[in-house]
């Protein structure tokens, strides 16, 4: 079976340095505009429609709602406007929980035509709240796989237009950006029947194809050739023999050895293996493999930007399931850096499969490593679903990191990653163990057991997922899959611009 690949984004963006009139107001079907939250100090006079909005604006008391007030325009195609107050000063991740609101509300008329535009604010501000508009509007036109015996209605919505935006505003980069997030959460979403390990290494080939990146499959075979124990026990279990590590290469020109390593967690689904999850944990347990996601979707996001330095993706793909197979506790395996592992708890897998997976991506020396997934429910305990968590073995790191998720609207915090944490990883029968029996600190100790898998001369940036999956959405996106890392990774290493001054300096 092959797995369809996400849809392209289809809808002709234009944009406009000219002011919001009555006159541009008529070339589209829908208005979402963001205005002052202090009523007294939007520009009314200057809106299309700006006197009814302010009557029904007024209406309001407290905390105004989003939309904070609607109108319809009496023009040919009788344009809805509909305006959100947001703080000059609002938080990047207020700004794009205000503007998914907005968005939700506009898109539930099945607008043909959509203008954004930012109001009442100063230059910078608004192009800073029009890409807010944007980044919520992509992902919220975004279809994911549905499979269904009625095909689902065609969007109507053909054409976006972006008023009041001066030429500093990154198109090109936004969409990019889009194009990474949305990619994420389409695999992410991907029913476990659909997006089996096999199934999901074939279409990893075809980006490849499509996006011009060197590609090659680590099969179980070459596992054994490369000594990697640790992620073959993982994939012991598994009836179909096609797990295996993919391993992708973007190279611009002139340029060899990456600059930048993206490793991501791809369980394509995790039944607990001897150590069975109960019910209700198992069941979203098809994204667990968020974490490849992302770091494929980012790789996509870097390529149509078309950054100027080299950068190797690293997908580590297989089940974690249960059968005679299986791996069970007290093992001991041995990583393809030659270090012994006993096996504790066979649901914590996801640090095996990834332990292989960073020692292969060092061997290559990159700069910078990188690695995603959703590893431990005691980070989502620590930090709930609405931030992540980051370990890097640079402290000096640890303010960009932070800044870098403030600024995105993909909110990080840094945990310590101090070496005597190892006192809970030592074993009496091999070089550490692959986690405490205890449950206090996993995300510490998952981090630390990985560190032993990074060579120290690469700096390392280990995120894991606690915001991977939120039932509600989060921030900019309204879905249960978020793709939350592609937005964030961005800004860390250069923001709109991606560029390789950022890059340079996280990877000293």
């Amino acid at each position: 079976m092959q797995v369809p690949l996400p849809a392209r984004w289809l809808v002709k963006t234009t944009r406009s340095a000219a002011n919001l009139d009555d006159a541009s107001a008529a070339r589209v079907e829908q208005l979402l505009l963001l205005v002052p939250q202090d009523a007294e100090a939007v520009p009314w006079q200057t809106l299309p429609g700006g006197a009814a909005l302010r009557k029904v604006a007024a209406r309001h008391h407290g905390k105004p709602p989003v939309p904070l007030a609607t109108t319809r325009l009496d023009n040919a195609p009788a344009t809805s406007v509909l305006v959100a107050g947001v703080a000059a000063d609002a938080a990047p991740f207020r700004l794009l929980d205000t503007a998914r609101q907005l968005v939700a509300a506009g898109l539930a008329e099945q607008p043909a035509s959509i203008g954004i535009a930012a109001c009442g604010f100063d230059e910078e501000t608004a192009e800073r709240f029009v890409r807010g508009l944007f980044r919520a509007l992509q992902a919220a036109a975004f279809a994911l796989p549905k499979f269904t015996r009625e095909a689902p209605p065609r969007p109507r919505l053909k054409q976006l237009r972006v008023f009041g935006t001066r030429p500093r505003f990154n198109l090109r980069a936004a969409e990019a950006a889009a194009e990474g997030n949305n990619l994420a959460r389409w695999l992410t979403a991907m029913p476990p029947d659909r997006l089996g390990a096999g199934d999901y290494r074939r279409l990893v080939a075809r980006l490849a194809r499509a996006h011009g990146w060197q590609h090659r499959f680590l099969d179980e075979k070459a596992l054994r050739q490369a000594g990697a124990g640790a992620f073959l026990a993982v994939a012991r279990a598994n009836p179909d023999r096609d797990a295996g590590i993919v391993h992708l290469r973007y190279r611009p020109r002139r340029a060899t050895r990456p600059s930048l390593a993206l490793v991501g967690k791809g369980i394509v689904f995790d039944t607990g293996g001897a150590n069975l999850k109960p019910f209700k944990a198992m069941l979203d347990m098809h994204m667990d493999m968020a974490g490849s996601a992302t770091a494929l979707g980012t790789l996509l996001a870097l390529t149509r930007l078309e950054v100027d330095y080299p950068i190797d993706c690293w997908l580590a793909i297989t089940p974690n399931r249960i059968g005679s197979r299986a791996y069970t506790a007290h093992e001991v395996l041995t990583a393809s850096n030659g270090v012994t592992i006993q096996v504790v708890h066979t649901d914590a897998e996801g640090r095996l499969v990834l332990a292989d997976t960073l020692a292969l991506a060092g061997r290559e020396r990159p700069r910078l490593i990188i690695d995603y997934a959703t590893l431990t429910g005691s980070c989502v305990a620590a930090l709930t679903d609405r931030y992540s968590g980051v370990f890097t073995n640079r402290p000096a790191l640890h303010a960009p990191l932070v800044a870098a998720g403030r600024e995105s609207g993909e909110r990080v915090w840094p945990f310590p990653l101090d070496d005597d944490f190892d006192e809970h990883l030592k074993s009496d029968t091999a070089d550490v163990l692959q986690c405490a029996i205890a449950n206090e600190g996993d995300h510490i100790l998952a981090a630390r057991f990985l560190s032993r898998f990074v060579p120290e001369d690469c700096a390392w940036v280990h995120m894991d997922m606690a915001a991977g999956m939120r039932s509600d959405g989060l921030g900019a996106v309204g879905t249960k899959a978020t793709g939350f890392g592609v937005d964030y990774t961005l800004e860390l290493l250069g923001g709109q611009s991606a560029g390789p001054c950022a890059l340079a300096s996280l990877a000293r």
